[in-house]
Parts: C-alpha cells; structure tokens; sequence
C-alpha cells in the first residue's frame, strides 16, 4: 500500500528504509522523500515507525529507562559541598600544579 503518493512511496519502502537505520519521519524523508511535499504522509510514517517499523527504537527506549543515569552516575562525583567546605576533592590531572623540583 502506498504510504506517499506525491513519490510513491510504498509500506515496504519506508520498512525498508526503517531496518537500514532510518528512525524519524526526517530521517524517512532524507532516504525517500516521502513526506517533503505535501506531508499528508508525515503521520502515517510515524505512525509506522512507532509501532515496530524501526527495530532500533526498542534500543533506543531501553537506554531511557527511569533511573539509568542515577546508577551511572552514583558515587562518581564527590559531595560538592564537602569539597566546597573542606577545598578538597579530586583535582583532574588536566587541572593540578606540576611538582615543584
């Protein structure tokens, strides 16, 4: 079925494009051109992409889970008003004094 008749762009071609990386109705648009002239096809691709068109969306979500970036980052950064408080903490290799000879 076409999705686009302004190129005629078919299902298939936008799964297609899909499976090849293409995750956003832009992304769509920029392999096919589906979407560039009228854009009455704008939703259907989204539409399309939401519901499994794009395998690398699951990926993509299981990255954003709630809670990810509090585990990555849990105990990697020093209390900031104990090093605020104190003047110490960990200094970057980047940022310290060399040795005096």
């Amino acid at each position: 079925m076409y999705v686009c008749s302004c190129f005629g762009v078919t299902e298939q071609q936008v799964k297609k494009h899909a499976e090849a990386g293409a995750c956003t109705p832009r992304q769509i648009a920029s392999a096919c051109k589906a979407g560039t002239d009228c854009g009455g096809c704008v939703r259907a691709i989204q539409a399309m992409l939401g519901r499994g068109a794009c395998p690398r969306r699951d990926l993509l979500d299981q990255k954003r889970t709630p809670g990810t970036a509090d585990r990555l980052t849990a105990g990697a950064v020093p209390d900031a008003d104990q090093v605020v408080a104190t003047g110490t903490g960990p200094v970057p290799a980047s940022l310290s004094l060399p040795d005096a000879a």
